[in-house]
């Protein structure tokens, strides 16, 4: 049997993933070096990369991704954070993911894929030159 999480630790885990989708780099960087985890996931898998991401915030992703955050970690449906950037139009979220490693072909789909999809000739073009 598993015990209750502590609801400290949750409502700091809810306030990270809001810093997150808020894009309060600074903060993250803060509560990251202090020793939260940078992979840090939500009940769906989404992690703060994912978050940050997919709300359009790139220097939160760059704060995330040099504190060891994987640029590519999917979620429990198998999306990455390229691929949401993608799917959002987030140029500059786009370029910090690709700098950080993110690789266009992980995911399902793939950002790759997703650049198809919606006919964004150009970010396929980019991801193919990788």
């Amino acid at each position: 049997m598993s015990e209750a999480p502590d609801p400290e630790v949750v409502e700091l885990a809810t306030k990270v993933f809001d810093l997150a989708r808020q894009g309060q780099a600074d903060a993250l960087a803060a509560y990251i070096d202090a020793g939260v985890p940078a992979n840090l996931t939500n009940d769906r898998g989404d992690t703060l990369v994912m978050l940050a991401a997919y709300h359009g915030h790139a220097s939160a992703v760059e704060v995330l991704i040099a504190r060891g955050a994987e640029a590519d970690r999917a979620n429990d449906r198998g999306q990455t954070p390229l691929a949401g950037a993608v799917f959002k139009g987030e140029d500059a979220v786009i370029r910090a993911l690709l700098a950080g490693g993110a690789d266009p072909e992980a995911g399902t789909p793939s950002a790759t894929d997703t650049a198809r999809m919606f006919g964004k000739a150009e970010l396929v073009e980019l991801f193919g030159a990788r």
